[in-house]
């Protein structure tokens, strides 16, 4: 691919050009559909949602407004006052409906002290978001001239608006942010304008094409805003390495004195390699999301996937056309101090910082392998109490939120009415006197037990013969006794009352069902994906270096480091320890998600650093070096870009670790550890410990293994100086790379 690409640079840089702009030209012609409420949620929740879209029933988006008092009771003329000049505003919009006054609902806290004034907010879901400002402005405005009074709304809509500006400012912060910090970093490690832009201008075209094709794709396989979000995530980091790995070694391979052609081709054959098989290790690694059965999961697994293609498609035709066209005109727009104070890109001594550390790693391998080892554990150890939930509204937004206060407040006014549970029943005659009396027995078996509470809320559709009952339970929406209540509606109470009529259906809905159903779900694919995701990448380890050694090595490790993320992501944001340095608070669990999309995602990434380290190692070795002098020369070698790749993804993913969202952060954060762990501790201690403790033995294939394809490739590559065959034409030498 780099051969056929040096020959025809026009056609492969012109080629990309038009493949990029015609992708985000049909997505964005195309357009994106979004993943529906019934495919996101597995369980009950799911059969709920498909029960009542398949009626055509939309629940329209529900909004409060709290009207509280410190003083005043809800007895007062004065308090009534305002709940009615706010029922008025908030009607003189004329994008409200189902106004109901909390005199009618007996939505009055029992100190007497807030009351609840409930409507709807006009149109669907996405129509109510663009309908609530104007119903925010006229609550605002009852606040504005009763300054003694809490007057605050709360609601899907409203929510909903600040979840889409703030998931829009975040998503715009992120790319300003991440693209500097690259492009900076990148200048240190280059010292040259050219050489630091073309890794940052490939990977945003590869984000950019990856965007159009998903979107052009999500007829198909419905996408998601967090999917676009991980796809810039991964997208940036990937893209940025893998032209890092090749553009490196192409500079490194002329400053050891060979021509142009000469260092590309090295460089195709080698960098270019370990991309191809870091690549398909990242796309194999996200394949195991599809396991879950989650269509959020398969819309980030998805989205990720094609960035990754994409940029690993960029890096090996794209780029080697344009350093073909540069030549070393790569290194144009040098930055006087930074370009002096890099090291020649040949040299192999890594700096003093790595060969200090390397130094007495290789001296006594065995000590460094229990010291870096015992190290991870203990970091890793926090994992064993780590408690997983789909976060709750209040978990899930920054800490000082104004929609967070309001939700507290009524929380503590209203215990459990922000989201209750709610029961879809459908049954062949709704409004039989069998299914009236069911619903009558499941309101009193419900308020008798202690663990729900009123006010209980029944919503008939006769003509649909579906019913929905809304049913507040008790604790914070994700603690045991709200989980408690849950399974005591759904085990006991539903099917003791509306089961016991023929032909019912009365699956449990409501943000706690979705937690609980999302959390088992979770649980339950948890070992399929992570032994699909360790088989796939120990063959791909297997095939790739024809070493048993080298495959165990490369989980074994990438395990290590995954472990040591999860116990910093449990110690942080479940126990709150240091969380105030990243302007958050530990809330007591870690996001669903976020455990099993960090193991995929650094599974894949990690083998970035980990075939290109190998790869220089099984280089030198199979030119005749010792496996000690091998490696000594393949982890020094490599310092220089593994620790430029390093920082690159560290400071990408710890943007990430800024946005407001709690989900963001925990991947963030997540992510930059866990990279930085595998750069310094795995790559540069733990690594160089175990393979010089297993010798020879690291290149050890059992002959029943014999069998297996080898994806290995080799070349013999001349002095420096010497011509280089054509690397279409010349006979393979068996020569490890």
């Amino acid at each position: 691919m780099g051969a056929w690409s040096a020959r025809h640079r026009k056609s492969a840089v012109f080629g990309w050009l038009l493949f990029v702009v015609l992708a985000a030209y049909l997505g964005g012609a195309h357009g994106s559909t979004k993943v529906t409420d019934a495919e996101s949620m597995p369980g009950q929740v799911a059969r709920a949602a498909r029960i009542l879209d398949d009626a055509g029933i939309e629940a329209p988006a529900g909004e409060s407004v709290l009207i509280q008092s410190a003083t005043g009771t809800a007895d007062d003329a004065a308090f009534r006052s305002v709940v009615d000049q706010v029922a008025a505003a908030v009607t003189g919009t004329g994008r409200t409906a189902d106004l109901r006054s909390p005199y009618d609902t007996q939505a009055i806290s029992a100190d007497r002290h807030s009351a609840l004034l409930q409507f709807t907010v006009n149109g669907d879901r996405e129509e109510a978001v663009k309908n609530v400002p104007a119903v925010l402005d006229a609550v605002a405005g009852v606040q504005a001239a009763h300054r003694e009074l809490i007057v605050e709304e709360l609601g899907e809509a409203s929510s909903g608006k600040w979840f889409e500006d703030q998931f829009a400012n975040d998503f715009q912060r992120a790319e300003w942010t991440a693209v500097p910090l690259a492009l900076g970093i990148l200048l240190v490690a280059f010292g040259a304008l050219v050489a630091a832009v073309l890794p940052v201008l490939l990977a945003l075209t590869a984000f950019i094409a990856a965007g159009g094709l998903v979107a052009l794709s999500s007829g198909l396989l419905h996408t998601s805003d967090d999917a676009g979000s991980v796809m810039l995530l991964v997208g940036l980091a990937v893209g940025v390495d893998y032209c890092l790995f090749y553009l490196r070694r192409e500079r490194e391979e002329r400053a050891a004195g060979r021509d142009a052609e000469t260092a590309l081709k090295i460089a195709a054959a080698t960098s270019g390699r370990a991309v191809l098989v870091s690549g398909v290790t990242v796309v194999v690694a996200m394949a195991g999301m599809f396991l879950t059965g989650i269509a959020d999961f398969q819309a980030m697994s998805y989205a990720t996937i094609i960035v990754v293609i994409t940029a690993v498609l960029g890096s090996l035709t794209v780029l080697p056309a344009l350093l073909s066209m540069l030549g070393d005109k790569v290194d144009k727009g040098r930055v006087p101090l930074l370009h002096r104070l890099r090291r020649p890109a040949a040299a192999t001594d890594g700096g003093r910082i790595w060969n200090a550390v390397l130094t007495p790693v290789l001296r006594r391998p065995l000590a460094a392998t229990v010291l870096a080892g015992g190290l991870l554990l203990g970091i890793a150890a926090p994992l064993l109490t780590m408690h997983t939930a789909n976060l709750t509204f209040q978990q899930l937004l920054p800490k000082g939120n104004a929609l967070v206060a309001t939700s507290a407040r009524i929380e503590a006014a209203f215990p459990g009415s922000p989201s209750p549970a709610t029961v879809v029943v459908k049954a062949s005659d709704i409004g039989s006197p069998a299914m009236t009396a069911a619903i009558a027995d499941l309101k009193a078996r419900a308020l008798a037990g202690g663990r729900m509470h009123g006010p209980i809320e029944v919503t008939t559709h006769p003509a649909q013969n579906i019913a929905t009952i809304d049913i507040p339970l008790i604790g914070t929406g994700n603690d045991k006794a709200s989980n408690d209540a849950l399974k005591s509606l759904r085990e006991d109470i539903v099917p003791a009352t509306l089961l016991k009529v023929p032909g019912t259906e009365a699956p449990v809905t409501g943000s706690t069902a979705g937690s609980y159903d999302f959390n088992e779900q979770m649980t339950g694919s948890m070992l399929p994906v992570f032994g699909f995701v360790v088989a796939f990448a120990f063959l791909l380890m297997l095939t790739s270096f024809r070493s048993l050694g080298v495959a165990v090595t490369a989980v074994v490790l990438n395990l290590l480091s995954v472990g040591a993320a999860y116990g910093v992501l449990t110690l942080v944001f479940q126990h709150g320890v240091g969380a105030s340095l990243l302007g958050t608070a530990g809330v007591g669990a870690v996001e669903s998600w976020v455990p099993l999309f960090l193991f995929v995602i650094l599974f894949g990434l990690s083998m970035d650093y980990h075939v290109f380290v190998v790869s220089r190692i099984k280089e030198g070795h199979d030119r005749g070096l010792s496996t000690q002098a091998a490696i000594a020369e393949g982890i020094r070698s490599t310092a220089g870009v593994v620790t430029s790749a390093a920082v690159i993804m560290v400071a990408v993913f710890s943007v990430f670790g800024t946005l407001s969202m709690q989900s963001m952060k925990q991947m963030g954060v997540g992510l930059a550890v866990a990279v930085l762990i595998d750069a310094t501790v795995i790559r540069g201690v733990l690594l160089p410990a175990v393979m010089s403790l297993l010798g020879e033995r690291n290149w050890y294939l059992p002959r029943w293994l014999g069998w297996l394809p080898d994806f290995s490739h080799s070349e013999a590559f001349p002095p420096a100086g010497a011509p280089l065959a054509d690397l279409e034409g010349a006979p393979r030498h068996r020569v490890g790379v």
